[in-house]
């Protein structure tokens, strides 16, 4: 702090010193028509610099404190955060409420020592804001509880400590269904020292959700869209104010950041409510994932250039990836941007998977200047990272990034982040294709009358590829 007030009051000495040295070259010189004219934009200017500053310095300040109710790592240290359904390691996190439905987490500290981390519980609306609710109204039990199941990595060049849980456990049970948030924070401080967040749902069917992938009803976007049509049965369950009180998100392929969200029924029955849409409910089609495979560090796998070791560990280099926007759609096995921990050689690639350097190339004739290119999949958190964001070399004429990966199978795509916009786009780096495999998932929210909180009673996933 005391760095930052000397650099501002430096920059306010510099300016008003140059404004004393110009006012007396004027007078010398003469030039006294445009002595207070000039006065006057290094005053403007001065100013300007001034609140620029603070307002920058301010802004780091906020960046560094402010907490997302979303996935999220907010610490270096932190790596290969891992939530979900107990019982398949590439499920997403959702357990079923007043059910044995258990959720496991698993994350990787690279100081390789052993800390006090705890986590707690926030219970969020439909969008993802910490709702009304007190944590005595959704959580039986303790409010926090800390994590005390970890193990040292094992015949590893990079040393860690990997922490594990079981949620909810005996003394946390949670009494509500809806949007939740998993704080993890160290050193009992869950305001002030939070090192990463994890969204995660709980559902309490009450209704059913029959949904399929088609072609868009828009003629010009047939080969390159996929609409997600869907209905919804009330299965006896009373939903009085269905335009007000309830709410439905669609996520491809666990992305939120082009999520689609707040539609409306276009048709009301008795029993049902119908979500057929021209335009409303259209993804882009996008492009099969591209893949890594570093499950081995003896050998090379499919798109390893070459690797090596050197003292700061393995090193992997890909095969520069290639612009696939106007290439014919060719399907292919993938995982839809998942990630599978796997050591071949280990008996649990845990506490036995290695941690590599992998170098990304992107060959690309000239930058991008109105936006940046990212890897996103979930080996991004399905974020832009700053791991995540490639730089252009000139002399390569590429992008390029590294990343420090966990040994294992990896899916990613290229996005385009255009400055100002919340949500990526993979058509320019990757292409669109009606043809392509992509899993969707539909979740139906709803508000009972006198309440104040939104309660997760619908819930389908479904598959393009797979009609029926």
């Amino acid at each position: 702090m005391l760095f930052k007030s000397v650099k501002k009051a430096v920059k306010i000495i510099f300016l008003t010193d140059l404004i004393q040295v110009f006012m007396l070259f004027t007078k010398l010189s003469g030039l006294r028509a445009i002595h207070t004219y000039f006065i006057c934009i290094l005053i403007a200017l001065s100013s300007s610099l001034v609140v620029f500053s603070q307002d920058t310095e301010d802004q780091d300040y906020f960046k560094e404190l402010f907490i997302r109710n979303e996935d999220f790592i907010y610490k270096p240290n932190i790596k290969t955060v891992l939530l979900y359904k107990a019982g398949w390691e590439m499920s997403q996190p959702i357990i079923q409420l007043n059910t044995d439905d258990k959720m496991i987490l698993t994350f990787d500290d690279l100081d390789a020592d052993d800390k006090y981390f705890g986590y707690t519980i926030i219970h969020c609306n439909a969008n993802w804001q910490e709702s009304e609710l007190k944590q005595n109204e959704y959580i039986d039990g303790y409010y926090e509880d800390e994590i005390w199941d970890y193990a040292f990595s094992y015949n590893t060049t990079k040393a860690y400590t990997n922490y594990r849980i079981e949620l909810p456990t005996d003394y946390l049970r949670l009494t509500k269904s809806g949007n939740y948030i998993l704080r993890v924070y160290e050193d009992e401080n869950k305001d002030e020292n939070v090192i990463f967040t994890r969204r995660f749902m709980v559902l309490d069917p009450k209704v059913s959700v029959n949904a399929r992938v088609n072609p868009t009803s828009n003629v010009a976007d047939r080969q390159t869209k996929q609409a997600v049509d869907f209905t919804i049965y009330k299965n006896n369950y009373l939903i009085p104010f269905p335009f007000e009180k309830l709410k439905v998100v669609i996520t491809q392929n666990r992305r939120w950041d082009n999520a689609i969200t707040d539609l409306k029924p276009r048709l009301v029955s008795y029993d049902k409510l119908s979500y057929d849409y021209d335009d409303g409910n259209v993804f882009d089609g996008g492009n099969e994932f591209r893949h890594l495979d570093i499950k081995s560090t003896i050998y090379q796998t499919e798109n390893m250039k070459n690797k090596f070791y050197d003292a700061t560990g393995y090193h992997v280099f890909l095969l520069a990836d290639e612009r696939r926007t106007f290439d014919r759609y060719t399907f292919q096995e993938d995982l839809n941007g998942k990630l599978y921990i796997e050591a071949e050689n280990a008996g649990d690639a845990n506490i036995e998977g290695d941690y590599i350097f992998i170098h990304f190339k992107f060959p690309y004739k000239v930058p991008l200047v109105n936006g940046n290119l990212y890897i996103m999949g979930a080996l991004t958190n399905w974020q832009f990272t700053e791991e995540g964001r490639l730089t252009y070399n000139f002399q390569e004429k590429a992008y390029e990034t590294i990343m420090y990966l966990k040994q294992g199978y990896y899916n990613y795509v290229y996005v385009f982040l255009e400055d100002g916009y919340p949500g990526a786009d993979i058509t320019l780096m990757e292409g669109n294709h009606w043809d392509t495999e992509n899993d969707y998932t539909i979740f139906v929210y709803h508000r009972e009358e006198g309440t104040y909180y939104d309660q997760l009673i619908g819930l389908q996933f479904l598959n393009s590829l797979y009609k029926d």
